[in-house]
C-alpha cells in the first residue's frame, strides 16, 4: 500500500466516525477543503462515490458503508499494533479520545497544554458533551464526568475537588420581588430553567440543609440548554437562574448578581476522571490519569 493510499483511507475513516469534515479535519489537522479533495481522490480512484455529502450532512453511501465496515475494524487493529509498539519501545504516543462534561472544560483547560508538552506523540481529542453516554460503545477511551453520574463499573479519579451550586439574581431583580428564603418560595419566582440534555426535561433544582434534601421544579420565561444565554437573562434581571459557582463567579465578585438560598447549596463531590475497569489503559491513558493524579494532589486544582 501506497502512504497515499493509506492516508485516503484513514482520511476517510475519520469522516465517517465523526459524521463532519469539520470534525475529521479537526482530528487530522488537516483543513476541511483539503480533507475534501482527499476523499474525492480516493472516490476518483475507486470509480464509485463513497460520501453522500448535503449542506447540513455527511453519511456514506452504500459503496462506502460497505467499505467503511470493512476498514474500520482493520485501522483499528493497526492502531493498536502501533499503540503496543510504542509502549514496548518505552513511548507514550497515540490517540486518546475523552468524553467531557462542560462544566470541566475550564479544569481540563489548565491541565492539558503541559500534558500536550510532556507528551507531544499524543493526539488528544475531546468532546464537550452533558449528555450520558457509553464511552466505550462510542469509542472514547475515558470521560470526565460528574460523581453522581459514575457507572459503577468504571475506574474513577477525582478531577477538580468539590463543586457547588448557587442560586443567583440580579439586584434589579430582587428590587422588585422579595428574595426567596426557602427553596419553595421559588414557586413565586419567574427562573430561568435548565433543560437536561439528554431529554429535554426541565432540570430540578437541588437543595440540602441540616439533612433535608429537596428537588423543585421551577418555572419561568425562559427554557434552554445553553448556559450563556440564561446567564445573560438573570444579569438583565429577568429572573432568579441556578448555575455551577464557576460559571457566575466574576458577576458575583462584581456585585451585578447576588446570590440567594446560599445556605441550601452546600458543596458536593466534583468531577471524576474515569475509564473502564476492564481492561488494562493504553500508554496515553496511563500518562493522562498519572497527570490528573499528579495535578490533583492538593484539595483542587492549581491556577495557571
Amino acid at each position: 500500500m501506497r502512504g497515499s493510499d493509506y492516508a485516503e483511507l484513514r482520511a476517510f475513516a475519520a469522516v465517517v466516525r465523526q459524521g463532519s469534515f469539520t470534525r475529521a479535519a479537526a482530528q487530522l489537522g488537516m483543513t476541511p477543503s483539503a480533507l475534501s479533495q482527499t476523499i474525492r481522490a480516493l472516490e476518483d480512484r475507486l470509480g464509485q462515490r463513497l460520501l453522500n455529502r448535503t449542506t447540513r450532512s455527511v453519511a456514506p453511501s452504500h459503496a462506502g458503508l460497505a467499505l467503511a465496515e470493512r476498514l474500520l475494524p482493520v485501522l483499528d487493529d493497526l492502531d493498536g499494533v502501533l499503540d503496543a509498539a510504542f509502549a514496548a519501545a518505552g513511548e507514550v504516543a497515540g490517540p486518546l479520545r475523552l468524553d467531557v462534561v462542560r462544566v470541566a472544560i475550564p479544569l481540563l483547560a489548565r491541565i492539558v497544554p503541559g500534558f500536550l508538552a510532556r507528551y507531544p506523540r499524543v493526539r488528544l481529542e475531546v468532546a464537550s458533551n452533558d449528555a450520558l453516554i457509553d464511552i466505550v460503545a462510542q469509542g472514547f477511551d475515558a470521560g470526565i464526568r460528574l460523581a453522581e453520574r459514575l457507572e459503577g463499573d468504571m475506574i474513577a479519579v477525582p478531577f477538580g475537588g468539590p463543586l457547588r451550586m448557587v442560586c443567583v439574581a440580579a439586584p434589579d431583580y430582587l428590587a422588585r420581588h422579595p428574595a426567596p428564603l426557602h427553596p419553595r418560595d421559588l414557586a413565586g419566582h419567574a427562573c430561568l430553567v435548565t433543560l437536561v440534555p439528554s431529554t429535554g426535561t426541565p432540570y430540578r433544582w437541588e437543595f440540602e440543609k441540616d439533612g433535608e434534601e429537596l428537588r423543585i421544579g421551577v418555572d419561568g420565561p425562559l427554557l434552554t440548554r445553553d448556559t450563556d444565554l440564561r446567564i445573560a437573562a438573570v444579569l438583565a434581571g429577568v429572573g432568579i437562574g441556578y448555575f455551577f459557582e464557576d460559571e457566575v463567579r466574576a458577576p458575583l465578585a462584581s456585585g451585578a448578581l447576588v446570590q440567594v438560598l446560599a445556605d441550601w447549596t452546600p458543596p458536593f463531590p466534583g468531577c471524576y476522571l474515569y475509564y473502564p475497569s476492564r481492561r488494562n489503559p493504553l500508554p496515553p491513558l496511563r500518562a493522562f490519569v498519572d497527570w490528573v493524579r499528579e495535578w490533583g494532589r492538593g484539595p483542587t486544582f492549581p491556577e495557571g
